[in-house]
């Protein structure tokens, strides 16, 4: 097949349609495609005369990326299957994911903390960077129409991400920081498929409205399940000499999280399922995609370092 777009991006597909769909091209060659997409996608542009290619484009790939995420889908359903869709007992199934959904407490962190060589733990946060799809965008995204006590809650969280107004303060920059201070370069050919996966995971369930309550899901489980992450991150890094600076970001998400999840737990989630119990299944689905995808990711670190 011809390729299907030259419009600048750096995006071309020969050969693309039949790759994909007879199961030949790999998880890692489908994930960087994907990755490079979503950069695109997500970048501000200008209208340009190949804007019919590139619907073209974003017509193949959004087929593709719909495939992952329905794939992603089947694979936690009999999980998701579980939750129950009353509003009170779904929380209290919701926030015990914290104990038992997909790659709680994973031995990777306390190794991490504990053990891990400056070199590794550089290693380890090039794939956490590349698998980080920027939380306040996400936020931004998916806040789009919801109910508004919802969109509300999802706006201070945002704001947060933003420093307040405060550029120095903006959750981006501080894990800018931690970049610098211990010089993480990586070329994308360097990141795991996992760590790719991930990202493109989170863009394709904020970019596409039918997977809203899915994104709402699984942004919700990250602010329920990073702070004890972050904190064994953040213990490894002061061990390896880092400063404070340069571990603001973990040691900022060890504790803010705590209350971001309290609040959106109990101003977005609740409210959303009280109102509507079909809401459920869709949040379910979404936190627990997001918590199997990072269990791979921690699973193939773990067999990186051996252990």
């Amino acid at each position: 097949m011809k390729s299907v777009v030259e419009t600048g991006t750096g995006i071309e597909l020969p050969s693309y349609l039949s790759g994909f769909e007879s199961g030949q091209m790999t998880h890692g060659d489908l994930h960087r495609l994907l990755g490079r997409w979503n950069k695109a996608r997500l970048e501000p542009a200008f209208p340009t005369p190949e804007w019919e290619a590139g619907i073209s484009r974003d017509a193949l790939l959004g087929n593709a990326e719909g495939k992952f995420l329905e794939a992603e889908r089947d694979s936690i359903r009999p999980l998701a299957e579980k939750a129950p869709e009353s509003a009170q007992a779904f929380l209290e199934w919701f926030q015990d994911l914290q104990i038992t959904g997909p790659g709680q407490g994973d031995p990777l962190f306390p190794w991490l903390a504990t053990t891990a060589t400056l070199e590794q733990m550089r290693w380890f946060l090039a794939q956490e960077v590349a698998g980080e799809a920027g939380f306040d965008d996400l936020v931004a995204m998916t806040q789009v129409k919801l109910p508004a006590r919802a969109k509300l809650e999802l706006a201070r969280n945002y704001w947060d991400e933003m420093g307040c107004g405060q550029a120095k303060g903006m959750h981006g920059a501080l894990l800018e920081k931690t970049v610098e201070e211990l010089a993480i370069r990586s070329s994308r050919g360097d990141i795991l498929w996992e760590s790719l996966a991930l990202s493109n995971l989170m863009i394709g369930l904020a970019f596409n409205r039918r997977y809203a309550y899915h994104s709402l899901g699984a942004l919700g489980v990250i602010e329920m399940t990073a702070p004890g992450r972050v904190s064994h991150i953040n213990a490894g890094l002061k061990r390896l000499g880092i400063s404070g600076s340069g571990r603001q970001y973990f040691a900022l998400h060890a504790g803010l999280d705590l209350i971001h999840s309290a609040a959106w737990n109990a101003e977005a989630i609740l409210p959303l399922v009280d109102e509507n119990p079909w809401v459920a299944r869709a949040i379910a689905e979404g936190a627990l995609m997001r918590l199997q995808a990072g269990q791979r990711c921690f699973e193939s670190y773990r067999s990186r370092f051996g252990i």
